[in-house]
């Protein structure tokens, strides 16, 4: 019933237009604040704070303490969007967390995606395609009766470090419930060429299921720190509005994730700034002519 509930509650959203004709506002929810939280607020605590400052949710890192992440959100009215756990390729390795068939259950009939760290092999080496076509089906088949989706987290450094790397083993795999993230701060670390950036997006779009984002500085490619290319959404030189309009052309209509690992200082603080650009990014882009 819940997944239900929020698939009307999207798809409402989406099919929503203000008096002017522009879309109705995304869901916006956090990333990393779980675990990158300078006061380390307890689940209940960060959950209120998220609450109170206008944010929909967040996501959960690891397999650990997912109940406890749940109860806080639904106690505030949240919804938990992802939960990334790493996966491995690597035939000497254990394929994935024993928790994860766990948390799996756990989740059923929920609208949280698991979200999957592919590592195992070299970047974007193509003979580690039939492992990881077979791996993603055994979950994907595992997710499927809970009526969750997964998606491929491409990650700098992980075998699918690129979003083309994840949308070619995407189409491999052929399950509607496994599709791709794209990642503004990786995309920007292992590419950033703008002028790539439309292309990559139309050809992920079939089988996009989740965005993030932040402010960072462009062109810095693999010489660019986290620091540098992860800040609040007020920072940064990156033009964060054409990537939203880019989205919005192309036809996304999901929520977006806003990616705060690493950040400094109090998380109450770069939270509040970065919802605040969000909401004038927000407004910009529903009054442009649709």
């Amino acid at each position: 019933m819940r997944a239900l509930a929020w698939a009307l509650a999207l798809s409402a959203v989406c099919a929503s237009v203000s008096e002017g004709g522009a879309p109705a506002p995304t869901p916006f929810y956090a990333l990393c604040v779980g675990t990158h939280d300078a006061k380390k607020r307890t689940p209940e605590q960060q959950a209120a704070m998220l609450k109170q400052l206008g944010y929909h949710g967040m996501t959960h890192l690891w397999l650990k303490a997912v109940p406890e992440r749940l109860k806080a959100l639904d106690e505030a009215g949240l919804t938990l969007f992802g939960v990334y756990t790493p996966v491995s390729i690597d035939p000497k390795k254990r394929k994935y967390d024993p928790r994860l068939k766990q948390v799996i259950t756990l989740l059923k009939g929920r609208d949280t995606m698991i979200w999957l760290s592919i590592k195992g092999l070299r970047p974007s080496t193509p003979e580690g395609d039939p492992a990881a076509v077979a791996l993603l089906r055994e979950i994907a088949d595992m997710a499927q009766p809970a009526g969750l989706r997964v998606a491929i987290y491409p990650h700098t450094g992980d075998w699918t470090e690129r979003v083309e790397d994840a949308v070619r083993v995407v189409k491999k795999v052929d399950r509607k419930n496994v599709g791709v993230i794209f990642n503004l701060c990786h995309w920007l670390k292992v590419d950033g060429d703008q002028t790539r950036l439309e292309p990559l997006l139309k050809q992920a779009m079939p089988h996009l299921f989740a965005v993030t984002l932040n402010g960072a500085d462009s062109g810095l490619g693999r010489r660019g720190t986290w620091a540098r290319l992860i800040q609040p959404l007020d920072r940064g030189s990156f033009d964060v509005y054409g990537l939203l309009k880019m989205l919005s052309k192309l036809g996304y209509r999901g929520p977006i994730g806003l990616q705060c690992y690493g950040i400094r200082g109090d998380a109450r603080d770069h939270l509040a700034r970065s919802i605040a650009a969000w909401r004038k990014l927000s407004a910009r882009l529903a009054a442009e002519p649709h």
